[in-house]
């Protein structure tokens, strides 16, 4: 298996357009989304350009399945895909690159990973602070007292998911922060893991 930098900035392009596809919709994008994506109708074109990620390691393609194409984590590395808010929501910063996680940190091959570098402090009391780096397992649901990026009508945040009764509120793990009751409330990952800012 070639190691990541065997690949072409073309190619590391339409990977990072794959994983954001997938972290924002949930499923895989289609030959003619990545086609798009390379501004191009040429479905062939973008055949290749997964045939390559495949072959490469970066990618899994179920045959015969529309849409079935999955990520593979190789040598413990996921996207930065930006900034996440741990104090107000704020939107995340789209501008995507590579970090190499840990070995004592291990994550399940079978679901996309990304990672979010955090700005807040609303969530120190669980040594969470400004500029570590959260990893994110890419999930649509979460679970009472999971951490979870919750995207709000405000924005994106980084906070723990509560459910009362029938109301869902975000909690944050500051006392100077207010629980936050969404109108509007997106599920778009669960914490797994944390780098700490200057490792």
């Amino acid at each position: 298996m070639q190691e990541k930098n065997s690949l072409t900035k073309r190619q590391r392009d339409v990977l990072n357009f794959i994983v954001r596809f997938i972290s924002k919709n949930g499923y895989s994008p289609s030959l003619k989304d990545t086609a798009g994506f390379l501004g191009t109708e040429n479905i062939s074109t973008a055949q290749y350009f997964i045939q390559e990620l495949e072959s490469k390691g970066y990618l899994k393609k179920k045959s015969n399945i529309s849409r079935g194409i999955s990520t593979v984590s190789q040598n413990s590395t996921v996207p930065l895909l930006g900034y996440i808010a741990a104090g107000e929501p704020i939107e995340p910063i789209e501008n995507p690159e590579e970090i190499t996680i840990p070995d004592n940190i291990s994550i399940d091959n079978r679901s996309p990973h990304y990672a979010l570098k955090v700005k807040g402090d609303s969530m120190i009391d669980m040594g969470i602070l400004d500029q570590d780096i959260v990893l994110i397992k890419h999930q649509l649901t979460a679970l009472n007292g999971d951490v979870v990026v919750a995207i709000t009508e405000k924005g994106a945040t980084l906070k723990i998911l509560r459910k009362n009764g029938n109301q869902i509120v975000l909690e944050a793990r500051n006392k100077n922060y207010p629980i936050i009751i969404p109108k509007q409330l997106e599920i778009r990952g669960k914490f797994v893991g944390l780098l700490r800012k200057g490792s």
